[in-house]
Protein backbone atom coordinates (compact mmCIF):
# COMPACT_ATOMS: atom_id res chain seq x y z
CA UNK A 1 0.00 0.00 0.00
CA UNK A 2 1.46 3.04 -0.76
CA UNK A 3 1.77 5.61 1.95
CA UNK A 4 0.55 9.46 2.32
CA UNK A 5 -2.29 7.89 -0.70
CA UNK A 6 -5.18 9.97 -1.81
CA UNK A 7 -7.81 7.70 -3.31
CA UNK A 8 -8.74 10.03 -5.90
CA UNK A 9 -7.67 10.08 -9.61
CA UNK A 10 -6.17 12.74 -11.58
CA UNK A 11 -8.59 14.66 -13.85
CA UNK A 12 -8.95 12.26 -16.75
CA UNK A 13 -9.84 14.61 -19.22
CA UNK A 14 -6.20 16.53 -18.64
CA UNK A 15 -4.59 12.80 -18.77
CA UNK A 16 -5.64 12.03 -21.73
CA UNK A 17 -3.89 14.28 -23.58
CA UNK A 18 -0.72 13.48 -22.04
CA UNK A 19 2.52 12.16 -23.03
CA UNK A 20 4.99 9.85 -21.43
CA UNK A 21 5.42 5.87 -20.37
CA UNK A 22 7.45 3.43 -19.41
CA UNK A 23 11.08 3.71 -18.13
CA UNK A 24 13.71 1.66 -17.07
CA UNK A 25 16.92 2.19 -15.85
CA UNK A 26 19.96 -0.16 -17.75
CA UNK A 27 23.50 0.59 -16.71
CA UNK A 28 26.19 -0.26 -19.56
CA UNK A 29 29.53 -0.45 -19.49
CA UNK A 30 31.34 -0.58 -22.93
CA UNK A 31 34.42 -2.77 -22.07
CA UNK A 32 38.24 -2.37 -23.70
CA UNK A 33 37.27 -4.62 -26.51
CA UNK A 34 34.06 -2.37 -27.66
CA UNK A 35 31.67 -5.50 -26.08
CA UNK A 36 29.45 -4.27 -23.84
CA UNK A 37 27.75 -5.96 -20.29
CA UNK A 38 24.04 -4.46 -19.57
CA UNK A 39 22.76 -4.86 -16.59
CA UNK A 40 19.20 -3.80 -15.41
CA UNK A 41 18.77 -1.68 -12.06
CA UNK A 42 14.77 -1.90 -11.46
CA UNK A 43 12.86 -5.48 -11.86
CA UNK A 44 9.94 -3.16 -12.91
CA UNK A 45 9.48 0.01 -15.41
CA UNK A 46 8.73 3.25 -13.86
CA UNK A 47 5.75 5.35 -15.62
CA UNK A 48 6.60 8.83 -15.76
CA UNK A 49 3.98 11.43 -17.68
CA UNK A 50 3.98 15.18 -18.85
CA UNK A 51 -0.03 15.94 -18.12
CA UNK A 52 0.81 19.08 -19.51
CA UNK A 53 -0.28 18.65 -23.05
CA UNK A 54 -3.43 17.93 -21.57
CA UNK A 55 -4.43 21.91 -20.83
CA UNK A 56 -7.01 22.91 -23.36
CA UNK A 57 -8.80 25.56 -21.89
CA UNK A 58 -8.89 28.04 -18.67
CA UNK A 59 -11.15 25.52 -16.65
CA UNK A 60 -8.85 22.41 -17.15
CA UNK A 61 -6.01 25.17 -15.02
CA UNK A 62 -8.63 25.45 -12.52
CA UNK A 63 -9.27 21.93 -12.03
CA UNK A 64 -5.49 21.69 -12.03
CA UNK A 65 -4.96 23.84 -9.63
CA UNK A 66 -7.69 22.73 -7.28
CA UNK A 67 -6.27 18.71 -7.44
CA UNK A 68 -2.57 19.93 -7.15
CA UNK A 69 -3.37 22.38 -3.93
CA UNK A 70 -5.57 19.44 -2.40
CA UNK A 71 -2.48 17.02 -2.76
CA UNK A 72 0.04 19.54 -1.54
CA UNK A 73 2.09 19.37 -4.54
CA UNK A 74 4.62 16.26 -4.48
CA UNK A 75 3.16 14.90 -0.78
CA UNK A 76 0.39 13.13 -1.69
CA UNK A 77 0.39 10.52 -4.29
CA UNK A 78 -2.95 9.77 -6.56
CA UNK A 79 -4.34 7.41 -9.18
CA UNK A 80 -3.57 7.91 -12.68
CA UNK A 81 -4.95 6.77 -15.41
CA UNK A 82 -2.40 6.10 -18.15
CA UNK A 83 -4.41 7.00 -20.85
CA UNK A 84 -2.20 4.31 -23.22
CA UNK A 85 -2.11 1.17 -20.54
CA UNK A 86 -5.19 0.60 -18.30
CA UNK A 87 -6.77 -2.53 -18.90
CA UNK A 88 -5.93 -5.88 -18.54
CA UNK A 89 -6.72 -6.97 -22.60
CA UNK A 90 -5.59 -4.77 -25.72
CA UNK A 91 -6.77 -2.11 -27.12
CA UNK A 92 -10.78 -2.56 -28.54
CA UNK A 93 -11.41 -5.76 -26.90
CA UNK A 94 -13.60 -6.62 -24.18
CA UNK A 95 -12.53 -7.09 -20.90
CA UNK A 96 -12.85 -11.03 -20.02
CA UNK A 97 -12.63 -12.87 -16.51
CA UNK A 98 -9.50 -14.68 -18.40
CA UNK A 99 -7.53 -12.06 -19.64
CA UNK A 100 -4.82 -12.63 -17.15
CA UNK A 101 -3.36 -15.25 -15.17
CA UNK A 102 -3.30 -14.89 -11.34
CA UNK A 103 -1.83 -18.04 -10.49
CA UNK A 104 -2.75 -21.76 -10.01
CA UNK A 105 -5.34 -23.40 -6.36
CA UNK A 106 -3.72 -25.40 -4.22
CA UNK A 107 -6.24 -25.89 -1.85
CA UNK A 108 -4.84 -23.88 0.65
CA UNK A 109 -4.32 -20.38 -0.59
CA UNK A 110 -6.56 -17.93 -0.45
CA UNK A 111 -5.09 -14.62 -1.99
CA UNK A 112 -3.94 -14.04 -4.90
CA UNK A 113 -2.29 -10.74 -6.45
CA UNK A 114 -3.75 -8.91 -9.96
CA UNK A 115 -0.86 -8.78 -12.07
CA UNK A 116 -0.77 -7.37 -16.10
CA UNK A 117 1.46 -9.90 -18.37
CA UNK A 118 3.84 -8.21 -21.72
CA UNK A 119 4.64 -11.09 -24.35
CA UNK A 120 7.07 -10.17 -27.18
CA UNK A 121 9.25 -12.26 -29.16
CA UNK A 122 9.22 -15.36 -26.77
CA UNK A 123 9.63 -13.51 -23.87
CA UNK A 124 7.06 -12.52 -20.55
CA UNK A 125 7.33 -9.29 -18.17
CA UNK A 126 4.88 -9.69 -15.50
CA UNK A 127 3.75 -6.66 -13.77
CA UNK A 128 2.05 -6.12 -10.35
CA UNK A 129 -1.44 -4.29 -10.54
CA UNK A 130 -2.20 -2.68 -7.39
CA UNK A 131 -4.78 -0.55 -7.50
CA UNK A 132 -7.77 -1.88 -9.88
CA UNK A 133 -11.03 -0.13 -10.63
CA UNK A 134 -13.43 -1.15 -8.13
CA UNK A 135 -16.49 -2.51 -9.77
CA UNK A 136 -14.38 -3.94 -12.99
CA UNK A 137 -12.58 -6.85 -11.45
CA UNK A 138 -13.48 -10.11 -13.25
CA UNK A 139 -12.51 -13.13 -11.88
CA UNK A 140 -12.83 -17.00 -12.66
CA UNK A 141 -11.68 -20.78 -11.93
CA UNK A 142 -10.96 -22.93 -14.75
CA UNK A 143 -13.04 -20.51 -16.88
CA UNK A 144 -16.22 -20.22 -14.56
CA UNK A 145 -17.35 -16.71 -13.60
CA UNK A 146 -17.38 -16.00 -10.23
CA UNK A 147 -19.60 -13.33 -8.21
CA UNK A 148 -17.35 -10.51 -6.60
CA UNK A 149 -18.81 -9.82 -2.86
CA UNK A 150 -19.86 -13.75 -2.72
CA UNK A 151 -17.08 -15.96 -4.04
CA UNK A 152 -14.07 -13.03 -3.93
CA UNK A 153 -13.43 -9.74 -2.67
CA UNK A 154 -10.58 -7.11 -3.91
CA UNK A 155 -8.29 -4.87 -2.18
CA UNK A 156 -8.42 -1.54 -4.42
CA UNK A 157 -5.23 -0.36 -2.59
CA UNK A 158 -3.25 -3.47 -2.84
CA UNK A 159 -4.63 -5.48 -6.16
CA UNK A 160 -4.95 -8.98 -3.64
CA UNK A 161 -7.88 -10.75 -4.59
CA UNK A 162 -9.16 -12.61 -1.44
CA UNK A 163 -11.64 -15.87 -1.95
CA UNK A 164 -13.65 -17.04 0.44
CA UNK A 165 -13.03 -20.30 -0.20
CA UNK A 166 -9.40 -21.57 -1.58
CA UNK A 167 -9.41 -22.53 -5.05
CA UNK A 168 -8.47 -26.13 -5.66
CA UNK A 169 -5.57 -28.13 -5.99
CA UNK A 170 -4.51 -27.28 -10.25
CA UNK A 171 -7.57 -24.54 -10.46
CA UNK A 172 -6.43 -21.71 -12.65
CA UNK A 173 -7.46 -18.47 -11.30
CA UNK A 174 -7.63 -16.03 -13.59
CA UNK A 175 -8.91 -12.18 -14.05
CA UNK A 176 -9.52 -9.06 -15.86
CA UNK A 177 -10.05 -5.82 -14.77
CA UNK A 178 -9.32 -1.67 -15.58
CA UNK A 179 -6.52 -0.33 -13.24
CA UNK A 180 -4.89 2.98 -12.11
CA UNK A 181 -1.32 4.08 -10.97
CA UNK A 182 -0.58 5.24 -7.51
CA UNK A 183 1.13 8.24 -9.18
CA UNK A 184 1.86 11.83 -7.50
CA UNK A 185 3.28 15.28 -8.99
CA UNK A 186 7.24 15.60 -9.39
CA UNK A 187 7.35 19.10 -8.76
CA UNK A 188 6.24 21.21 -5.78
CA UNK A 189 5.87 24.39 -8.38
CA UNK A 190 3.42 24.91 -11.04
CA UNK A 191 4.71 27.67 -13.42
CA UNK A 192 1.26 28.69 -15.33
CA UNK A 193 1.41 31.17 -18.39
CA UNK A 194 -0.97 33.49 -19.49
CA UNK A 195 -2.37 33.49 -22.81
CA UNK A 196 -5.06 35.29 -25.11
CA UNK A 197 -6.59 31.70 -25.15
CA UNK A 198 -6.89 31.52 -21.18
CA UNK A 199 -3.40 29.80 -20.71
CA UNK A 200 -1.46 26.75 -20.56
CA UNK A 201 0.90 24.76 -18.19
CA UNK A 202 3.58 23.65 -20.25
CA UNK A 203 5.01 21.50 -17.31
CA UNK A 204 3.46 19.13 -15.27
CA UNK A 205 5.54 15.78 -14.67
CA UNK A 206 3.81 12.66 -13.28
CA UNK A 207 5.87 9.84 -11.69
CA UNK A 208 4.63 6.66 -10.77
CA UNK A 209 4.97 5.79 -7.25
CA UNK A 210 6.06 2.10 -6.00
CA UNK A 211 3.56 0.30 -3.64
Amino acid sequence: MVEGFHDVRFPTSIALGSRGGPVRRTEIVTLASGHETRRARWSQSRRQYNAGYGIKCRADIEQLVAFFEAREGRRYAFRWRDPFDYRSTVDGQSITATDQTLGTGDGSITSFQLVKRYDSGGVTRTRPVTHPVAGTVLVALNGTPLIDGTDFTVNTQTGSVEFVVAPGIGAAVTAGFEFDIPARFDTDELVIAIQATGGSVPNIPIVEVRA
